[in-house]
């Protein structure tokens, strides 16, 4: 932190930001990778948290965070057996094989495959219909599974470590810039509030039910099943389906599978749930998305998942309809209405940001002339941090940048916009758009009209009572930036330093030296003072971030 600071001061309270090299970062980056996992399973969340927010840390810092998202050491298999006979009991009984290395680790919990017992199971399904209770069916019945057990004791060391964080925060607060506070302290409540529902495998095992109805009826994609009787607050059994990894692109292509409809699809499902269905997966790593041989996408672990709020399902549908229409102004009301874009961001340079992000997006080549353009613009007119990021926003941020890197993993030259504008049209969005622009025309014109009405007779008394000479005015100045206060203080400043040059002079001639030194340290203060007051304030210094340029770079070095 104390390093971090100094980047933006090199004397920590004063002096001018540093300049540091890509190496540097990437060694802090490993030095705090190092610290996250020493820390334990909560601070590894948080780090596996941090590396999908670009608008929080520096690329170093994400590209070597991203590694959490898979290498996440289990935990030993007597204490995750322990929590597993407590919730189903004896291991053995419930189960006809079961494998003891995790197939998947994650800092919460970590995924066995197992296998049914069909004779255990097909006599308790007949002792619990005897007794008069539901019970799962023989389809269920000697099955493989995927059994997620939550780690031994977590619940208490999260709530420990919860408490570290919140009492930290307003310390690491300190050490970061303005533009970073607001989307840190977000991001420490969210973090909070995710933690805990993962935590929580009753409530996931609710979304990932939901969500499967919902796509009940898509081929493409495929979920899977709860099976209730082996599941508990503590451990979640779902049907095991076997698949690619989706960012395994050399498997992919041995298998004939066409990636860039991969791409589609995976875009496509995460429009439905966002824009039509408000519920979705907010978790969507490479670790937790793979391709079944006949091109189908698998969904895994739905512990990280959310609600849109018809509010900000309306505003995303907008925003999504004016980029597919490129209507650049929509879009930048749209941010602003959703609370992401500051009203007093400099629209003028904004637009030209979002145009650069639509030619990205459309798998275009970005000039780096424009983008250098584009910081000079932001450097020299935007001193407050545009972008927002609301707590009722956050996981879709995270699903919308994590979506665009597998995307444009799987196809460097994938057209997002091309795709969400035939979402929208094949769902009637950019139909029902126009009709209620033509309706708002048309109330405007009905309103236009009736002001022209009302127009003659106050234009009217205008001129007669500025012919009377019984016209008053009135102008009120607005001085957002303080511009009469500066002014005043640069004059007050400015005759400080005259008298105190003058004394220094006068005391000089009478052989006063005592006073005239007085008088000079008194003029160097005064002129340090004039000389602040005419700085300018100091602008963000940050860089637009591009996925698709920053996966080329990667590609090229590798």
């Amino acid at each position: 932190m104390l390093a971090y600071a100094r980047d933006r001061r090199r004397f920590l309270l004063f002096g001018r930001p540093r300049q540091v090299d890509p190496e540097t970062h990437r060694h802090r980056a490993e030095v705090l990778l190092e610290s996250l996992l020493t820390l334990g399973p909560t601070f590894i969340k948080l780090g596996q948290l941090l590396s999908t927010r670009p608008d929080v840390l520096p690329p170093a810092y994400i590209d070597t965070l991203a590694s959490l998202q898979d290498d996440v050491p289990p935990a030993p298999w007597p204490d995750a057996k322990r929590v597993l006979e407590a919730e189903l009991g004896p291991v053995d009984e419930r189960f006809a094989e079961f494998d003891t290395e995790p197939i998947s680790g994650a800092s919460l919990g970590q995924v066995y495959r197992a296998r049914l017992d069909p004779e255990t199971e097909r006599r308790r399904a007949e002792s619990e219909r005897g007794e008069g209770r539901t019970s799962e069916t023989n389809a269920d019945v000697g099955r493989d599974v995927a059994v997620k057990v939550r780690r031994p004791e977590i619940e208490d060391l999260v709530r420990a470590d919860l408490r570290v964080i919140k009492w930290s925060l307003p310390l690491l607060l300190y050490f970061v810039d303005d533009a970073r506070s607001f989307s840190l302290e977000n991001l420490a409540e969210e973090f909070s509030k995710t933690i805990r529902e993962e935590m929580d495998y009753e409530r996931e095992a609710e979304m990932l039910a939901e969500i499967r109805s919902n796509f009940a009826d898509d081929d493409r994609f495929l979920i899977p099943d709860v099976l209730e009787s082996h599941s508990g607050p503590r451990v979640l059994t779902m049907e095991y389906i076997e698949g690619t990894k989706i960012n395994d692109l050399a498997e992919l292509d041995r298998k004939g599978i066409d990636r860039t409809e991969v791409a589609e699809n995976l875009e496509r499902a995460y429009l439905q749930m966002i824009m039509d269905d408000g519920v979705f997966h907010a978790d969507p790593h490479p670790g937790n998305l793979a391709v079944t041989d006949d091109g189908r996408i698998v969904f895994y672990d739905f512990g990280m998942s959310g609600r849109v709020d018809p509010f900000v399902q309306e505003k995303i549908t907008e925003f999504y309809i004016a980029v597919a229409n490129q209507d650049i102004d929509a879009i930048l009301d749209a941010l602003i209405e959703i609370g992401t874009l500051s009203p007093d961001a400099d629209r003028g340079v904004m637009a030209e940001v979002m145009e650069i992000a639509i030619q990205d997006a459309r798998g275009e080549d970005v000039e780096q002339y424009r983008v250098n353009q584009i910081v000079g613009q932001i450097e020299d007119s935007i001193y407050v941090f545009p972008f927002r990021l609301p707590k009722n926003l956050a996981l879709v941020l995270r699903v919308a940048t994590v979506v665009e890197g597998v995307c444009v993993t799987l196809d460097e030259d994938f057209d997002f916009i091309s795709t969400a504008t035939d979402y929208l049209t094949e769902q009637g969005y950019r139909e029902e758009s126009i009709r209620q622009y033509l309706d708002e025309t048309g109330r405007q014109l009905r309103r236009s009209g009736e002001s022209l009405t009302r127009l003659a007779p106050k234009a009217e008394r205008a001129l007669d009572r500025l012919d009377r000479d019984d016209l008053l005015v009135r102008i009120g100045v607005e001085d957002k930036e303080n511009v009469f206060d500066k002014l005043a203080k640069r004059l007050v400043y400015g005759m400080l330093l005259t008298m105190s040059l003058f004394s220094m002079g006068v005391l000089y001639a009478l052989e006063a030296p005592r006073g005239s030194i007085v008088a000079a340290v008194f003029s160097v203060l005064v002129a340090i003072q004039l000389y602040r007051s005419f700085r300018s304030p100091k602008s963000i210094g940050t860089r637009p971030q591009f996925t698709r340029q920053n996966l080329r770079q990667r590609r090229g070095k590798e």
